[in-house]
C-alpha cells in the first residue's frame, strides 16, 4: 500500500481498477479542515490524464510493475520486436504503446519496457541515443557571429536542429527528453 505521504512522480498506482501514474502532484493545506493532495495522474494503458484530489492519508495498492532490459530487434507497419536480454523470448509492442519514441529506436538499441502482470505497458527510452547523421546541408565557417543550427535527418528519420560543422555520416548523441543534439563522436 502507499499513502499520499509517499507519493512521487512515477508511481504507478491502482485506482478504480485502473493503473494510474502520478506525474505530478502538489500537497494543500486548508485554513479550515484537513490538507489534501492534488495529484495528476495518466492512466497507463489509455494515456488519458486526469487529476483528482484525495484527503491526506488515503491509501491505494501499489501496482507492482516490472521493468526488463530488453532489446529492440526491427520494426514492420504497426508493431516493434523486441527480445528480453535474460531469457531471449521475443515478443511485441504496438506502435501505439512506443509511439514518438519510435524515432530513437535503431536495431540492437537496449531499452527498458514496463511490464504488469505479463502485459506491456510501455517503452522507457535510455537518457541519449548514438545516431548518424544521412542527410544535412554544408555548413560554411563564418556564415554567422552566434551559434547557427541547421536541420540534419538522421538515421531513423528524426530531424534534428545541429551546429553548422556536422556533416553526413558523424555520429552525434540526441537526448532522447527532449530530441535535441548533444555532442558529435569521434
Amino acid at each position: 500500500m502507499i499513502s499520499t505521504g509517499d507519493v512521487k512522480k512515477g508511481v504507478i498506482i491502482e485506482l478504480d481498477g485502473q493503473l494510474l501514474k502520478v506525474l505530478d502532484w502538489t500537497h494543500i493545506k486548508m485554513a479550515r479542515g484537513s490538507a489534501q493532495v492534488r495529484m495528476k495522474l495518466q492512466n497507463v494503458r489509455r494515456g488519458d490524464i486526469v487529476e483528482r484530489t484525495f484527503q491526506a492519508g488515503t491509501r491505494w495498492p501499489r501496482a507492482r510493475v516490472e521493468q526488463r532490459k530488453v532489446q529492440y530487434l526491427y520494426g514492420d507497419g504497426d508493431a516493434f520486436h523486441f527480445m528480453d536480454n535474460e531469457t531471449f523470448d521475443q515478443f511485441t509492442v504496438s506502435a501505439a504503446q512506443v509511439g514518438d519514441d519510435a524515432k530513437y529506436l535503431k536495431e540492437t538499441t537496449e531499452v527498458f519496457v514496463t511490464m504488469y502482470e505479463a502485459e506491456v505497458l510501455g517503452v522507457d527510452l535510455p537518457v541519449s541515443v548514438d545516431l548518424v547523421v544521412t542527410q544535412t546541408d554544408p555548413g560554411f565557417a563564418g556564415d554567422t557571429a552566434t551559434g547557427a543550427r541547421k536541420a540534419a535527418t538522421l538515421e531513423t528519420g528524426l530531424v534534428v536542429q545541429v551546429p553548422l560543422f556536422v556533416n553526413e555520416g558523424d555520429m552525434l548523441r540526441i537526448d532522447t527528453r527532449n530530441g535535441e543534439y548533444m555532442t558529435r563522436l569521434q
